[in-house]
Parts: structure tokens; C-alpha cells; sequence
């Protein structure tokens, strides 16, 4: 098949406009095209009077050599990539060992799937409860404000990205097209097929949970084995090799190759494997808030008279502004047509995060609008250091909501100038509990509240209303990614503990579903090549 890239059409083109298109540019007769799919489909917006929609497609054609052959110069006319997984390894009789997976969100679930396919018959250990149940606490939580520290926003199956916008995409290199198995495997589980080929798919909640439970039958009917509501208390170690693990129940598990995909907000278990001895180092992540403004705004802003097209759905946005004082402030995890929620895991902290269904419906656009801090800055000394920093800021959060779990809240424009908010304007917030206004000029530090006072009149050049009074800004965010980094080698394995494979987030190396996915196929990879060399 050949790939052309590149092809641009209006936004409202006709259903022979494409295969038009590829004749125009192949310079070939109708009926030397024998069939044509779309690999990717995004939007170029930068004229919003004249949207155009950019094709990324494979096509079957008579003469396909000679064609390649006559666009050799053309970096728009390529052979197709075969983007199909293919498996490294599978087990034989020999294997007796079963590999244990730690965490049952995007990492450790493509961890487990792929140890699965290739009949390895994995143990996964999962802190928090079955989706559906995580649910059930959760949103309890949000509504009555009852915490449960196992299964909430952050632990579960699933992990933290089921109670997100469901992104997946991602900007890692991936030159073996793991993301496309990732993909693949969703839409097999029930994904729209869309994230196929959309320039930046996403699922939402909602979809995500029934997606889970199929994927979680798929492993178990293949060998796999899933314990839900139980930690891993203690890794057992024998001159730098993994011998086994203790649960929270008490049981013993006998295993020399365990991947730790945890995700970011496992601190406790950061704690463990420090006290072990496992070399971690403190590592960069970013503080911030949630920003609010209606979403007819943003869609305008980004669509112009195209606001509103169902090819385009709910506008997005990505900002970035280098400050005064040395300091980067951006957008994170922007949740189109969302809700700003409730995301602690501990007692006593108030956390922000933001979701989206698939409709992307909800009246209010949300982001994270963060400041990148670093251990040589900002938290220096231990590796731990940068969990610290993270609870004393969620700490200071709790008590201005009220000591309730209520997030402080503050109206940009008071915001910017200083001054606490006592009303709230046009935007309604989104975020359950609840929120109390006050002044967030507090609740960061000072470099980070000047920051982000430069760059919010910065963004708004950008899109027009940006800075608004009237917008709402909510605190903290703080899980912006993992604080430390597990440092593994080329196989995969922590550089100092054989047989113990950091993958993911949690590990500081992936940020989001689909890259956690990625990672958590590596580990696989890994691991079963490991296992099969030692039989």
C-alpha cells in the first residue's frame, strides 16, 4: 500500500472529495484506484473562515512501484508502514515462574495483556477495587465527602487516567507503532473507532470503564490472574535480584520479574522501595491551578463561524510562556466540554484535576495551567523531596477550602490583581465537593504565583478572553506527573535491582494513557525475553 500525507480539504467536502484527491495527486485514471483508508484525520485552524480538514491515507492502486518510483522525491508519497504487533516472544512448557505486574492502570494493564498473549500467565496486584466499584467511592466522594485512600480518583483499576479526558495521544517516538496496539486493542474493547484515525482521540470516563472490564476478561481468560484491594507492602530482594513480594493481606509471592507500574501518587510505595534501597532520584514535574472559562468561548476563539461543527466537537488548546523570572508556564491535560475534580488521595489534601466524557458536553473548558519546578531549584536534598513540597501545598489548599474538601477557588481577574474574590461571575464552577472563595496568592510559592500573573494576560493574546474576570481559577494541582524517576537500564530493569521493571508514570516514563500504554508493552517485552532466557 502507499501512504499520502498531506492532503488537504475544506471542512465541508463531499464524500468523493478524497478520492478525487488522491487521483489529482497521483496523476492516475479513476479506475487505477482500487481502495483508499484514513489513517489520521486532523484540522488546520489557523484560518477560521477556512478550516481545512488534512488527510493521512493509505491506498491501494494499480502500478504501485512505478508510482512510488515517479514520487521518489516526494516526502507526501511513502510505502505504507505495516503498523501490526507483532510478539517477541511466547512461553513454552519450561516456564514454571509467573511474572507479577504492581498497578492496574494504562501501564501495568498493557503490562498484563501482553504477558497474557504471549502465555505467561501474569499476576496482577492492584491496590484499589474494580472499576466499577472505584466508581462507586469515588464519586461518593465527590458528592459526600467521603474519602476512601485506596480507591478513589488516583487508585484502581484503571488508574488515574479512567477519571480523565481519556487523551491518547501522545508525543514519544514510536518507531514500532506500540500506540497502535494500544489503540487497537481499545477499539476491540469496545472504543468508538474514530481514535483510529482522528488526530487526537479521546474516550471519556464513561467509556473508558466498560473498555476496562473487557480487557480485564481478556487477561483472565488467557491465564492471567488480577487481585483487586490488595498492596504490595515489601519487595524481597537477595543480593540485588527480586525474590518475591509480601501483600497487604499478608501472602507471600515467589517471582524474579516484577513490573512496577504504579503511577504517580503511590507514595508510599516510593517510600518502600527508597527504604530498600532501590535507586530513585528526584525529578522535575509542575505546580499550578485549574483554569475555567465556558466553552463557547474557547470554541469560538479556536473555530470563529466554525465554532460548533461536529467534525471539530469541542475546541482544545495548548499554551506555553517563558516569564520574567526564568520560569515556564503552560497548559496540561486541557479537558474540552469537562469538569474540574476532586483527585486527593491522602487525607486532609485537596488535589484538582479535570475529566471529560466522549460528548465533551459540559458548559465549562478547564486546564491546568502549571509552572515547571525542578529538585535544583525548588526542592533539593532527598529524593523524596518532591512529594513533601507536593503535600505541603495540598495541605495549605485544604485548609482555605475550609478544612472540608472544598478547593479554594479565586476569579481571575481578582487573581491578577491581588485581591480576594467574594462573588463568582459568569463562569459556574465545575468542581464537586465544592468550592470557597478566597485568594490563592498563598497557596504556591511566590515564584510561581508571578508566574503565572505574567503569563494568563500573555495567554489571552492567544485566545481572546483568556484572562477574563469573570473565568475561575481552582487550586492545587500538584499530580502533574510523577516526583521521582526509577531509573532503569537497557533491558528495562532498575539499574540496581535485577529482575525489577519501573515502567509507566509512576517510574517518570510516560505522562498520559497512551504513552503508559506504550511503556507497559516495553516492560512486557522485557520481561517475557528475561524469562525465557532463564528457562
Amino acid at each position: 500500500m502507499i501512504r499520502l500525507t498531506e492532503i488537504k480539504l475544506p471542512l465541508d467536502h463531499d464524500e468523493n472529495a478524497i478520492g478525487q484527491a488522491i487521483i489529482n495527486k497521483l496523476k492516475i485514471q479513476p479506475a487505477q484506484l482500487h481502495s483508499y483508508n484514513v489513517f489520521k484525520r486532523g484540522y488546520d485552524a489557523r484560518k477560521k473562515t477556512a478550516i481545512l480538514l488534512i488527510y493521512s491515507l493509505d491506498i491501494e492502486v494499480d502500478n504501485e512501484a512505478e508510482l512510488l518510483a515517479a514520487f521518489a522525491k516526494d516526502q507526501h508519497v511513502k510505502t505504507a508502514p505495516d503498523t501490526s504487533y507483532k510478539f517477541v516472544a511466547q512461553a513454552n512448557e519450561n516456564i514454571t515462574e509467573r511474572p507479577v505486574v504492581i498497578g492496574f492502570g494504562p501501564c501495568g494493564l498493557f503490562a498484563g495483556l501482553v504477558l497474557a498473549q504471549m502465555g505467561f500467565n501474569p499476576i496482577i496486584v492492584e491496590r484499589g477495587k474494580e472499576v466499577r466499584e472505584r466508581t462507586k467511592d469515588t464519586f461518593g466522594f465527590w458528592r459526600k465527602k467521603a474519602l476512601n485512600t485506596e480507591s478513589n480518583v488516583q487508585f484502581g483499576e484503571g488508574g488515574a487516567g479512567t477519571f480523565s479526558d481519556g487523551k491518547l495521544y501522545s508525543q514519544v517516538k514510536d518507531p514500532k507503532h506500540y500506540g497502535r496496539k494500544v489503540i487497537t486493542e481499545f477499539v476491540e474493547a469496545g472504543a468508538p473507532e474514530e481514535i483510529l484515525y482522528v488526530s487526537k482521540p479521546h474516550i471519556g470516563t464513561f467509556k473508558l470503564v466498560t473498555m476496562i472490564e473487557k480487557m480485564r476478561a481478556r487477561i483472565i481468560e488467557l491465564g492471567g490472574e488480577i487481585r483487586f484491594s490488595t498492596r504490595v507492602d515489601d519487595i524481597h530482594l537477595d543480593n540485588g535480584q527480586v525474590t518475591g513480594l509480601t501483600l497487604s493481606n499478608g501472602e507471600h509471592i515467589e517471582t524474579r520479574h516484577v513490573v512496577l507500574a504504579v503511577g504517580h501518587s503511590a507514595r508510599d510505595t516510593f517510600k518502600m522501595i527508597h527504604d530498600k534501597g532501590i535507586y530513585i532520584e528526584a525529578k522535575p514535574f509542575s505546580v499550578g491551578f485549574r483554569i475555567e472559562h465556558k466553552q463557547s468561548m474557547i470554541d469560538e476563539c479556536r473555530f470563529g463561524p466554525n465554532a460548533g461543527n461536529p467534525i471539530l466537537g469541542s475546541a482544545d488548546y495548548k499554551l506555553v510562556h517563558h516569564c520574567n523570572n526564568g520560569r515556564t508556564v503552560y497548559s496540561f491535560c486541557m479537558c474540552p466540554g469537562g469538569t474540574v475534580v476532586a483527585a486527593t488521595s491522602e487525607e486532609g489534601r485537596v488535589v484538582t484535576n479535570g475529566m471529560s466524557q466522549y460528548s465533551r458536553s459540559e458548559r465549562n473548558a478547564n486546564s491546568a495551567i502549571v509552572v515547571g519546578i525542578s529538585p535544583e531549584k525548588d526542592f533539593p536534598g532527598h529524593p523524596l523531596a518532591g512529594i513533601d513540597l507536593q503535600r505541603k501545598l495540598e495541605e495549605q489548599a485544604y485548609k482555605l477550602g475550609g478544612e472540608n474538601y472544598d478547593a479554594p477557588a479565586q476569579l481571575i481577574g481578582d487573581f491578577l490583581k491581588g485581591k480576594s474574590s467574594a462573588d463568582l461571575g459568569d463562569v459556574k464552577p465545575s468542581y464537586t465537593p465544592g468550592i470557597k472563595l478566597t485568594d490563592l496568592g498563598n497557596v504556591l510559592p511566590a515564584f510561581a504565583i508571578e508566574a503565572l500573573r505574567e503569563a494568563i494576560p500573555a495567554f489571552n493574546k492567544q485566545i481572546r478572553g483568556f484572562s477574563t474576570n469573570d473565568g475561575l481559577l481552582t487550586g492545587v494541582e500538584t499530580r502533574t506527573s510523577s516526583p521521582i524517576s526509577i531509573k532503569r537500564d537497557r533491558s528495562y530493569q532498575s539499574i540496581n535491582t535485577k529482575g525489577l521493571y519501573p515502567a509507566g508514570e509512576g517510574a517518570g516514563y510516560a505522562g498520559g494513557i497512551l504513552s503508559a500504554g506504550i511503556d507497559g508493552i516495553k516492560a512486557a517485552e522485557a520481561v517475557a525475553l528475561s524469562m525465557l532466557e532463564n528457562t
